[in-house]
């Protein structure tokens, strides 16, 4: 799949105007990805996961195009409705919810909720009665970057007994939630936990609970700093093809947020700094860790770095501008020798980096720029064709 990817004449022409870090979106690449995802899976209702990056024209592209919101929380609810999108559009997808966060689903008319265990059933009965709710059940799928199931979901066993208790409640007992995990590198996580809720659709009825909702959660993987080594058309057609299978008459719904926004966003950043250490140059960028480079803690991700100086490329370490010696924000990577002042580039950093970015030791959150705004969209003369490069 293609990523929107920034050139070196927009890097040099954004840094004369900006200063660094900043990262800018498309757009129109989100818009892509969306009807990537929509090709692929027609029958399937998208929930943006917000939590991976909540940039509010990356929300309003897609709610344009029709998508609803995966929200975990009374403040990400609370964005949405500041857009006008409403509660009938979101689910709130925390399987653990806070007093305040049900009041505020309560008060936008979010009436959709997955849980895992019978110690939220009270809690959703009490603030939305009737509300439709999801069990989710925990899966195992080996081939995902992150475990989405260490800490969430029920065993497949418990989930129809839950959803009795709910109904007895007086809650909606709607369908079987799961999510094979973040970076899935390949359809067999999908198809094994499509045939455990195809099992647990059939006992649901013969117990005469009628189930109509399937939630596959996201997984969908976009290139990191290796690239990626996966047909993800492939993956998602074959996943399709077990939906049709077995859920031919079922509401579909995912929450995919990397796919949405993963290759969707760049990070320019420079250096501020040059050191020596045993033989190696190390390099002290203005963005770090505890900023748009955060996916490497918390995301376990590995950005791809670039330079678009000429030289010979040598081995040498990326540290953040911090006062923490965690900071390190590559080692022993492949660069070209650089200065202070120099520009650095790192695509596909969409997802889960400017959402889990802090203020540490005062430095500013790094702004993010819509390329296809006008005020950007200026700075490049219409007949540049080398602005953008997409990789």
């Amino acid at each position: 799949m293609r990523s929107f990817r920034l050139s070196k004449n927009a890097v040099e022409e954004l840094t004369a105007k900006y200063p660094t870090p900043f990262l800018v979106a498309s757009v129109d690449k989100v818009a892509e990805n969306y009807q990537f995802f929509k090709e692929h899976l027609p029958r399937v209702n998208v929930f943006y996961a917000m939590k991976a990056n909540p940039t509010e024209k990356i929300i309003t592209t897609l709610a344009g195009l029709g998508a609803s919101f995966d929200v975990a929380s009374g403040g990400e609810m609370k964005q949405l409705a500041s857009l006008n999108i409403d509660g009938s559009r979101m689910i709130y997808a925390n399987p653990v919810k806070t007093p305040a966060g049900l009041q505020t689903a309560r008060q936008l008319g979010v009436n959709r909720f997955t849980f895992d265990d019978v110690s939220e059933i009270d809690k959703m009965a009490q603030a939305v009665p009737g509300g439709e709710v999801l069990v989710r059940i925990r899966v195992v799928n080996k081939r995902a970057l992150v475990d989405l199931n260490a800490k969430f979901g029920c065993a497949p066993e418990e989930a129809l007994d839950l959803l009795k208790k709910a109904k007895e409640k007086g809650l909606t007992p709607a369908g079987i939630a799961f999510h094979v995990g973040s970076q899935s590198l390949g359809a067999s996580g999908h198809e094994e936990a499509l045939l455990i809720c195809r099992r647990l659709f059939d006992e649901a009825e013969e117990m005469g609970m009628h189930l109509y909702m399937l939630d596959i959660g996201g997984g969908l993987p976009v290139p990191d700093a290796n690239g990626l080594a996966i047909d993800v058309a492939r993956m998602a057609d074959q996943i399709n093809r077990q939906l049709d299978r077995l859920f031919p008459d079922t509401e579909l719904w995912a929450e995919p947020g990397r796919f949405m926004c993963g290759t969707a966003v760049n990070l320019v950043t420079s250096v501020i700094g040059t050191k020596e250490r045993n033989g190696q140059h190390w390099y002290v960028l203005d963005e770090g860790l505890y900023g748009s480079f955060s996916a490497h803690m918390y995301d376990h991700w590995h950005f791809a770095i670039h330079s678009y100086k000429k030289g010979e490329r040598e081995l040498c370490t990326l540290l953040g501008p911090s006062c923490d010696s965690i900071d390190f924000v590559a080692r022993d990577v492949m660069m070209p020798r650089m200065e202070i002042g120099d520009a650095v580039l790192v695509p596909d950093c969409g997802a889960y980096s400017v959402a889990s970015a802090t203020d540490f030791n005062g430095f500013e959150i790094a702004p993010t720029y819509i390329w296809e705004d006008e005020e950007i969209s200026q700075a490049f003369e219409e007949e540049d064709q080398s602005a953008v490069a997409n990789a």
